[in-house]
Order: structure tokens, then C-alpha cells, then sequence
């Protein structure tokens, strides 16, 4: 972008069944066919994130997303405050649906990915996944796509193509740049 020309702000509708929506509204960095990539400096969160015992971010945190269209997944770029990259989070949810250039849709589906900086993958939430299922918030054809793309992701990691090349190339210091 150059100094006459600032991100445009999206709105990202965000389901968590059965009715909760929330709406995020984050810089637009870079789109094209594959991917686009939101930023947002200083993220709003109530309390810092533990993942697994360790921070993954906290109140005021740079977060970068990349979102897919036609992927059951988004990944976020995490960090501290200070902007210590802390890993990799994966939202298992519906393919999102794109109103216009800026304002999409997509629910949640309760499971997550996680790959902390320097860790191993693991699988997130799949008590809360199971739940939903039970309570029939989430449908036996959204469990089964969900299922599907963890395991999709998992096998892809172990071959070493995921995450995808642009999410390695888009770090915080080149989405500060950007701003």
C-alpha cells in the first residue's frame, strides 16, 4: 500500500452455534484468487489466550488471518503483545461466503489446529466439537466435513505443505509494512 492509500476495513461475520455472531472488522492487506489476508494491530480480546499452557496472545495483540475461499478453515498468524510470533491457529468453520470485496460470512465449527512456535500440532476443543454435535447445533454433514479437514491438515503438515506458502511469507513485520 502506498501512504496515499489505506487498507480498507472488512467485516467479518463470525456464527459460534447456535446464535452467538460476532462481527470483526480488520484491515484488508492483500487478496486474490487463493487468499485474503486481514490484520488487525491490537486485537480487543477481554483476556489473554493460554493454549496449551502457553500465552498464544493477550489484550492488544497483532493477529494476521488468512482466510480461504472454499476452505473449511482460516489460519491466524498469533503474537504477544510485544509482537513475539507465539504460533499457528487454525479455526475449523464453513467455507466463507463472500457478500462482496468486503464484508463475508462463515460459522464456526468448534474444532481448532493449533501449532505453537517451535511445538507440535495439536487438535483443540474437540469436547466442545462433540457437544455440538450431540446438541445438534452442528450438523452430521458440517461434523463430517470438519473431521475432514483436520485430517487434511494434519496429513498435509506431515508432508510439509501446510500451512501454505503465503502464510510463512506474511509475517507481522511485512503486515506492519503493509499498514
Amino acid at each position: 500500500m502506498s501512504e496515499a492509500e489505506e487498507a480498507p476495513l472488512v467485516q467479518i461475520h463470525y456464527r459460534r452455534p447456535p446464535d452467538h455472531v460476532q462481527v470483526y472488522v480488520q484491515r484488508l492487506l492483500h487478496e486474490d484468487e487463493q487468499v485474503r489476508i486481514t490484520y488487525e494491530p491490537h486485537l480487543p480480546l477481554p483476556d489473554p489466550k493460554w493454549i496449551g499452557g502457553a500465552l498464544a496472545m493477550e489484550p492488544g495483540s497483532p493477529v494476521l488471518w488468512f482466510t480461504f475461499p472454499d476452505a473449511w478453515h482460516d489460519i491466524g498468524r498469533f503474537h504477544t503483545v510485544d509482537g513475539t510470533y507465539t504460533g499457528l491457529y487454525a479455526n475449523i468453520l464453513t467455507p466463507p461466503v463472500f457478500e462482496d470485496r468486503l464484508t463475508w460470512r462463515t460459522t464456526d465449527l468448534f474444532l481448532d489446529v493449533w501449532i505453537p512456535s517451535g511445538g507440535a500440532m495439536e487438535v483443540l476443543d474437540r469436547d466442545q466439537f462433540q457437544d455440538a454435535v450431540d446438541q445438534g447445533v452442528v450438523s452430521a454433514e458440517q461434523a463430517h466435513a470438519a473431521e475432514s479437514e483436520v485430517a487434511r491438515i494434519e496429513a498435509a503438515a506431515r508432508r510439509g505443505l501446510w500451512p501454505p506458502e503465503i502464510v510463512r511469507e506474511w509475517d507481522l513485520a511485512r503486515a506492519r509494512a503493509e499498514i
